[in-house]
Order: C-alpha cells, then structure tokens, then sequence
C-alpha cells in the first residue's frame, strides 16, 4: 500500500529502486514482500524499505495478535483436574537407560 501512495506500482520498479539503495534482493523476495506476507524480513532490509517509501516501521506491519495466541503451547492436561498442578513424574526402577554406542 505505501509503495502505491509512492507511485510505485510495479515490483520490478521497486526492486531497482532498493537496488539503487544499495539492497539488492531476489525476485522470489521481492515477490514475497510485494505480496504483502513475507516469512521474514531483516532489519537492514526494513531500514532500506522505509528510506524508500518515506515511512516508519509500523507503517509497513500490521499486528496479528490472533497468530501470536495460536503459537502458544497448549496447557498439559493434569492428574488433579483445573488446579494447574503439573502431572507427578515417577521414577523408572529396574529400566536403566540404554548404554552409549562405542
């Protein structure tokens, strides 16, 4: 969206412009980025972007709190029910662990 309220409306003319920045990138990034959802980006990269597109940071990203929640590790079911007490872990007598290989 930033890079349309530029003017720039090709990724092939972006691309040269990071390029004359002194970032050069991939097409298969630049595509990403075009996009609109890249696995990663650097922060080098980010600062280059930003000089380009005259803007901050947040301007380019957009919070996913929904993703972030669905990361999280599911709770352990425990032995006690709901009073978050984690499940009691016995010893293993009589079953040694197994022997390094030589």
């Amino acid at each position: 969206m930033r890079a349309a309220e530029r003017g720039i409306w090709k990724s092939a003319q972006m691309r040269r412009m990071l390029a004359d920045a002194g970032l050069e990138i991939s097409a298969g990034k630049m595509s990403g980025w075009w996009a609109g959802t890249p696995p990663t980006i650097r922060l080098d990269e980010l600062d280059v972007l930003c000089a380009i597109l005259e803007c901050a940071p947040s301007d380019l990203m957009t919070p996913e709190p929904g993703k972030v929640a669905a990361r999280r590790p599911q709770k352990a079911e425990t032995v006690g029910g709901d009073n978050d007490v984690p499940p009691r872990v016995a010893p293993r007598f009589g079953k040694p662990r197994s022997e390094p290989p030589l």
